[in-house]
């Protein structure tokens, strides 16, 4: 019922920089994207002790590529203290150099992203060798800690990886390095992302048979191996209907339990819409938690936006009729 939704914030996701040392084909970030944006190391400190304040459970910094920025790691010391879950999101190439300090800051998880191996991957972020310094990254990162840094893959399916080869690729190097995988969904609403030209990254109607095949062979691994894949079953089996149906897909979003901190100041309810202040004028705590929150928190409940599918898991678990719909597919 939309009218008793209230915005429980229990994650802040903050894009510390808009820098970026790779060229993305479906990023726009480092180029038009906030170009040039970046959060000093005050206002980030701020909004820490106001998210500790307001019993904010986890912290995710990212940008752009948040290792650019170079009060990275007192940013994760002073949330550290106070008590926030801090996590980075990293594209991982600098990350051989850098996990030292950040370890020492008192980084415990990183994600990062993943769009293909080898030539694929240099070719999807515009950087030749990229690739191999990803690779020698989360490899220091396990040759060095452990296990005592959680990590998590985030796999891009798109119309390039929607395949066997680009699958096999992904499991082996998750098995390898002992990263659990996350499947995110190629978008269409994000405003830092694009469907590549001519939309070469975005599905068609005609690629149903190609999806459909990769799912099964995920929910494969989900039951064989249930810690390799983040997702559940009932999400696996919607994957098809999220990437093709868009915005058609009528489940209600629960985005209302976070917030997105833009690398120009901008707070929102979310990473598409709903702006509710600017950190350059008006600190966190005097932003959460008031009737324009909770005005957005029920207009992004009744979809009353682009209806991304952010969240397409956690949404299709709790939507009874998505439920039943993919809780009876069967392979």
């Amino acid at each position: 019922m939309p009218a008793l939704v209230r915005p429980c914030t229990h994650n802040v996701t903050v894009a510390i920089t808009a820098r970026c040392n790779l060229r993305c084909e479906g990023c726009r970030y480092g180029r038009d994207f906030m170009p040039g944006q970046q959060l000093p190391l005050r206002i980030v400190q701020e909004l820490l002790d106001d998210a500790a304040a307001a019993r904010v459970r986890s912290v995710r910094l990212y940008g752009g590529e948040p290792l650019l920025h170079p009060e990275l790691p007192a940013m994760i010391e002073h949330g550290v203290a106070r008590g926030l879950d801090i996590y980075l999101t990293t594209n991982a190439t600098l990350l051989e150099a850098r996990i030292g300090p950040l370890h020492a800051a008192g980084l415990r998880a990183l994600t990062f992203g993943f769009y293909g191996t080898g030539e694929a991957y240099d070719a999807y972020t515009g950087r030749s060798g990229a690739f191999g310094r990803v690779e020698r990254g989360i490899a220091a990162v396990r040759d060095r800690f452990g296990d005592a840094i959680r990590m998590r893959l985030n796999w891009l399916l798109m119309r390039p990886t929607a395949n066997d080869r680009a699958l096999d690729a992904v499991l082996a190097f998750a098995r390898r390095h002992r990263t659990p995988i996350q499947v995110d969904l190629v978008h269409y609403s994000l405003p830092y992302f694009t469907e590549g030209p001519d939309r070469r990254l975005q599905f068609r109607a005609e690629d149903r048979p190609a999806i459909e095949r990769i799912v099964r062979r995920l929910v494969e691994v989900k039951r064989d191996e249930p810690g390799l894949l983040e997702q559940s079953e009932l999400g696996l089996w919607s994957i098809p209907d999220w990437l093709l149906r868009g915005p058609a897909m009528r489940v209600p979003c629960d985005r209302y339990q976070m917030l997105w901190i833009g690398a120009d100041g901008i707070v929102q309810l979310c990473y598409v819409t709903f702006p509710l202040g600017n950190l350059h004028v008006t600190r966190l705590r005097d932003i959460v938690r008031t009737p324009a929150h909770a005005a957005a928190a029920r207009a992004a409940f009744r979809l009353e936006c682009p209806n991304c599918h952010c969240g397409y898991d956690s949404r299709t678990q709790k939507h009874l009729p998505s439920r039943r719909r993919y809780g009876s597919v069967r392979p």
